[in-house]
């Protein structure tokens, strides 16, 4: 074997180990230091959508239009006028928080049981949230000293303080409820604490910098709110699963009689290797995002390649530099039974996976066929995938405090579904020809000295079904052009209906050109890598088995609701409108995780000799323990991500899970072997049949004048 990139980074950490460890501290240190101080600066309305309605809030913020965040609360008594002396008192408590303007006397409903209450937030709508709490704590104080009155309170600012302080919750407890999962699994993988501590450390450290880097790049790529998450999710399982592959293979190296020197060269030549191919996939897989023409998908892209380079980095040089320093210290805090039986579950790992390969190497044929069907059922309920962006109560619930205090409020008092606006643009909006256009309508609003108009445009149907769609084409289609074609000004449409109309468009025509993107790039790199062009196909159908089934599932489960109740949520009748290419993109990355590990390992068998089924029974056997290890959690943190609040975090959470987990048993177990064997000798072109070729660990893995020295810390 010759020497490659990834044995000469890890023999020279362990050589510099000093140097190593201590940069990267350095490293986080200063990425985190630095972008916690910078702030992160998230994405405009304006940039968060795409299309005409985009370009119609762009018009709107560079013309600094800012409408004041209303807010409503609703009062309710038990009966007719018992709401009056909670309104006037809550009436009072709001305004002297010196918050608020334009507080309005209490609206009766028509039965008088309840009275709506409207008034504004002062100051810059964009950062009312920050200042909403006096008035959130006066509206609840309110309700609590008022027996037999309900007080529920909705708005832009209340929404978004609430929406904050949940994201923020929701983070926290991913974050806290991940990694004790993630150490709990490496625990039971290697029974020493220090093993187990040394991936999920690398993995945080790594989540750190990225962190702190994202933070300054949000300054020129402004970002949205759910990136950290996002962000936090991949970091943690890829840079746990990285560390357990090299760590692994140097354990298992050294429990195959291998000295300290000899283990630590082996796994940088081999895991390394394949931890820096897996990462180079994901990472251009990653950056197939740029294509899609929307800045959230930028974002993510960015994110995700920020911390998967950073965990990439972290394992093939601060890894074997912490693997040279403690030498066999890696095992203190043994768990004595867990590691007292670690070596006798390795066997039974590799003895289960080869008692589960005999019968599919003995007829691939059948294995392969089943496989693929088995995963095209379950990717079966994706063919009547309906997307959207889901709103507010499908988004939280429809038991969420928030999704109550919105429906209450329009049931009392309905306003209809939110209207369309039409933003006009012009070199002066008193021009005749402007004026007689905006004369069509009737609810208009002008701002002379910004020369916008701003139109209300109400729209059939409930505002999210086909009438309401079929509105919404004719409002652009025919009614805008006919009134303003002609008079110089520029008009476009935007609103609730219209930003998700045109979100869902740029989304189909973006999924071409990154499908295309992340399917060449997959190709060529595994190409490169195992010299095979069937190895690459095979690669990317196998892929796209493991996302179908995920869009099944989804689709089957957040759209229809199957089983929905199992998992703590209930069917909304969609799945959010990014997801599908966000999971393609994401799954077309994390599976080579598990592909170029498990493939590298049967090529290392071919390479000295093995027949391609003993080499592929091989590959497979001595992986199963880090592939399980590593599938576990990664399932076990996506599922952490379904628990959480967000339908499109769950959504999000439940498909990867589903994915990876089907990734790692049925497509490595089943289909992967049962296509190479069918594949047979075609599969390594490269590799002629022969004498076996010297085992890795008698070759040359470093250069520098160093190879005699032995690495272990002493």
């Amino acid at each position: 074997m010759r020497r490659n990139l990834a044995a000469r980074i890890g023999v020279w950490s362990a050589y510099h180990r000093k140097t190593a460890i201590i940069g990267w501290l350095l490293f986080v240190v200063l990425a985190t230091g630095v972008g916690g101080a910078a702030g992160m600066v998230e994405m405009t309305a304006s940039e968060e959508g795409a299309g005409d309605s985009a370009r119609a809030q762009k018009i709107l913020d560079d013309a600094r239009l800012d409408r004041p965040a209303g807010e409503l609360v609703l009062v309710t008594g038990t009966a007719p006028g018992a709401w009056k002396d909670t309104a006037r008192e809550l009436t009072e408590a709001i305004e002297r928080t010196g918050e608020v303007r334009g507080v309005e006397p209490p609206l009766a409903s028509g039965d008088n049981r309840e009275a709506l209450i409207r008034f504004e937030i002062r100051g810059d709508s964009e950062t009312a949230a920050d200042r909403v709490e006096p008035v959130l704590d006066a509206v609840r104080d309110a309700g609590q000293g008022s027996p037999g009155v309900e007080v529920h309170q909705f708005g832009q600012a209340s929404a978004e303080k609430w929406l904050g302080d949940l994201l923020s919750d929701d983070f926290r407890r991913a974050e806290f409820t991940a990694v004790p999962l993630a150490l709990g699994i490496l625990l039971v993988a290697f029974g020493a604490v220090v093993a187990a501590l040394l991936p999920v450390g690398l993995a945080l450290t790594a989540c750190m910098a990225a962190f702190g880097l994202l933070s300054l790049a949000s300054h020129q790529l402004h970002l949205f709110q759910t990136t950290y998450s996002v962000m936090f999710l991949m970091g943690l399982a890829v840079g746990v699963d990285y560390c357990l592959f090299y760590l692994r293979r140097e354990r298992d190296e050294r429990a195959a009689g291998h000295d300290a020197d000899t283990a630590l060269r082996i796994a940088a030549a081999t895991s390394g290797r394949a931890v820096l191919v897996s990462g180079a996939t994901v990472m251009l897989a990653m950056a197939g995002m740029f294509l899609s023409g929307l800045m959230l998908f930028e974002g993510f892209a960015l994110a995700t390649i920020l911390v998967v380079f950073i965990a990439m980095l972290g394992s093939v040089t601060v890894l074997p530099a912490l693997l040279a320093w403690l030498g066999d210290r890696v095992d203190a805090g043994r768990l004595p039974f867990l590691h007292r039986r670690r070596t006798g579950r390795a066997h039974r790992s590799r003895a289960g996976a080869g008692a589960l390969l005999r019968p599919v190497l003995a007829r691939p044929g059948l294995f392969a066929v089943s496989g693929t069907l088995l995963m095209l059922v379950l990717a079966a309920p994706a063919v009547g995938m309906k997307t959207e962006q889901l709103g507010m109560e499908k988004q939280f619930g429809s038991q969420a405090p928030l999704s109550v205090a919105y429906k209450k409020i329009t049931e009392t008092f309905p306003g209809g579904p939110e209207p369309a606006r039409i933003v006009v643009e012009a070199d002066d909006i008193t021009a005749e020809p402007v004026r007689a256009a905006l004369a069509r309508f009737d609810q208009v609003t002008v701002h002379r000295a910004e020369n916008v108009a701003e139109i209300e445009v109400p729209l059939a149907g409930n505002g999210t079904d086909e009438r309401s769609k079929d509105a919404l084409a004719e409002l652009r289609d025919i009614t805008v052009p006919a009134a303003f074609d002609g008079t110089g000004a520029r008009a476009h449409v935007t609103g609730e209906l219209a930003e998700s109309v045109d979100f869902n468009d740029q989304l189909k025509r973006g999924i071409v050109p990154v499908f295309a993107f992340i399917t060449v790039v997959t190709f060529a790199l595994m190409l490169y890598c195992f010299r095979s062009y069937l190895v690459a196909v095979t690669s990317i159908l196998l892929n796209l088995l493991s996302v179908g089934a995920a869009y099944g599932v989804m689709t089957a489960v957040f759209q229809h609701g199957w089983g929905a109740s199992l998992l703590g949520t209930e069917a909304v009748g969609a799945v959010q409108s990014y997801l599908p290419l966000f999971v393609l993109v994401v799954l077309f990355g994390l599976s080579m995780d598990y592909h170029v590990f498990v493939v590298s390992r049967i090529r290392e068998a071919r390479e000295r000799g093995a027949g391609t089924r003993e080499a592929i029974a091989e590959g497979i056997r001595r992986t199963a323990g880090p592939v399980t290890g590593a599938a576990a959690i990664m399932v076990a943190v996506f599922a952490v991500f379904g628990t959480l609040s967000m339908q499109d975090m769950k959504q999000m959470g439940v498909g990867l899970a589903v994915a990876v987990l089907l990734d790692a048993t049925v497509v490595r177990m089943v289909l992967l072997p049962s296509v190479l064997a069918l594949l047979g000798e075609r599969t390594w072109p490269d590799l002629r049949p022969g004498p076996g070729r010297p085992p890795v660990e008698d070759l040359p893995v470093s250069g520098g004048g160093h190879d005699g020295q032995v690495l272990q810390g002493r």
